[in-house]
């Protein structure tokens, strides 16, 4: 499993640059807006979803200031009904804690059953703010080294444009 300090290991072995923040957990955006932290309106939004059948299940990474209809989502990834995974379902496939929900668990998912949706807006930032596997700590790198990290593992992306901003 790939906890905080093997996150920072493995960013530093593939010559990733990057910044940590270790601070209180937080279980939100709005908590992680609240944090004392240089560039925390890059922090990203990350939601584990489901399809009702649970045969996929996707990670969805969008900027902190938008907000996400499941049934356009359902539509745009044409995927079956949309809900939130399980904490099991979160514990079972990214090994992660409720409000540690990251892109970089991905790197615990061996079988490469998460799809990741970006929206095309994270594009448009250089820089993006996530979780290192544990919501103490936000850990700020370049937005294409994070996609980077993802294909890498071999998890699959798709780009579209998600949710409206508040």
């Amino acid at each position: 499993m790939f906890s905080k300090e093997k996150v920072y290991q493995k960013l530093t072995e593939l010559e990733i640059e990057y910044e940590k923040f270790d601070h209180v957990p937080i279980y939100t955006i709005e908590e992680a807006k609240g944090l004392n932290i240089p560039n925390k309106e890059y922090i990203a939004k990350n939601l584990f979803l489901r399809d009702d059948k649970k045969q996929n299940y996707y990670l969805i990474l969008i900027k902190n200031s938008k907000k996400v209809d499941l049934a356009d989502l359902k539509n745009k990834i044409n995927s079956r009904r949309l809900s939130f995974a399980s904490e099991c379902e979160l514990e079972k496939f990214l090994k992660l804690k409720k409000g540690s929900v990251t892109p970089i668990g991905v790197l615990n998912d061996a079988e490469k059953i998460i799809k990741v949706i970006i929206d095309e807006d994270i594009l448009k930032d250089e820089i993006i703010g996530v979780h290192p596997n544990n919501n103490d700590a936000t850990v700020f790198m370049k937005t294409k080294d994070l996609i980077k990290l993802i294909e890498l593992n071999g998890n699959s992306i798709k780009y579209i444009e998600v949710g409206d901003i508040n």
